[in-house]
């Protein structure tokens, strides 16, 4: 299975782009009251921006070309975001799943928080919140410098409901300051309006080092997915089983090519 960096073509200018089109989810339209410039999916966009929201040298971005060659594959996998197109099939499954979403989604529990969520409330901002549920799970988050932005985010955010939590993320000036001064780099232009829909989305996938689940975040769903353990040999960072999920959807959009992933890993 090949993966595709999105790159600048008269294809993909959308592409690199994304989010999803909310005129499309009928079961639960979202409701925003702002919106940002799409992020590209660039590592290098990626990598400035967890930068100046407190991530180390040491963590990074990078593409992944393949999941058929383990060879050709990052060790340390913290989380994988992948960016996919809004056809019908997703959005269908989308549906089903939402419907029911009392079998799958996990309550809010500041006790016992397996997997930190956040409802996505800015639109166009499905790369950021990608990005956010990836630092803030697994062993990513322990990598966060203190005081940092995102540090302080969380600790703010702790012991809100998850309404209350997507409020004090869409009222940070300081983390939208950061995200503006990112959002319109990369190889491709950037729409002219942040209100422009686009028809790709991020999501992204992290593994519980308590427990060894392995979650699907996307903002714009009820909750965090809980798709189970599927690495016992592997119980903190993403292992082969893990990748075998993020095949498993990949392959549900049949012949599309419009599929990109990137790793968060750690660096020596």
């Amino acid at each position: 299975m090949k993966l595709g960096r999105l790159l600048a073509s008269s294809l993909t200018i959308l592409s690199v782009n994304c989010c999803i089109n909310p005129s499309v989810i009928l079961t639960m339209p979202p409701t925003y009251n702002k919106a940002f410039i799409p992020l590209e999916s660039n590592p290098e966009v990626f990598n400035e921006l967890i930068s100046l929201l407190g991530a180390p040298p040491s963590l990074q971005f990078e593409d992944i070309f393949t999941l058929d060659d383990p060879a050709l594959l990052p060790e340390k996998i913290l989380a994988l975001v992948l960016i996919f197109p809004t056809t019908p099939t997703f959005e269908a499954r989308f549906t089903a799943e939402e419907a029911g979403a009392q079998d799958w989604m996990v309550e809010h529990n500041e006790e016992d928080e397996d997997a930190v969520w956040f409802k996505q409330t800015i639109n166009n901002a499905c790369g950021l919140y990608a990005i956010l549920h990836a630092l803030a799970n697994g062993r990513a988050k322990d990598f966060l410098r203190p005081g940092s932005l995102l540090d302080n985010l969380l600790s703010i955010t702790a012991p809100m409901d998850p309404a209350q939590a997507a409020m004090a993320l869409e009222a940070s000036t300081e983390l939208e300051d950061a995200y503006s001064s990112i959002a319109t780099k990369g190889d491709t232009a950037a729409p002219a309006s942040a209100e422009d829909e686009v028809d790709f989305h991020y999501i992204c996938f992290v593994k519980s080092p308590d427990t060894g689940h392995l979650y699907e975040l996307d903002g714009d769903r009820k909750g965090p997915v809980d798709r189970g353990v599927p690495d016992e040999e592997q119980r903190v960072d993403l292992g082969q089983k893990s990748l075998d999920v993020v095949r498993q959807f990949i392959a549900q959009g049949g012949d599309n090519i419009g599929f990109s992933l990137m790793a968060l890993v750690e660096k020596a």
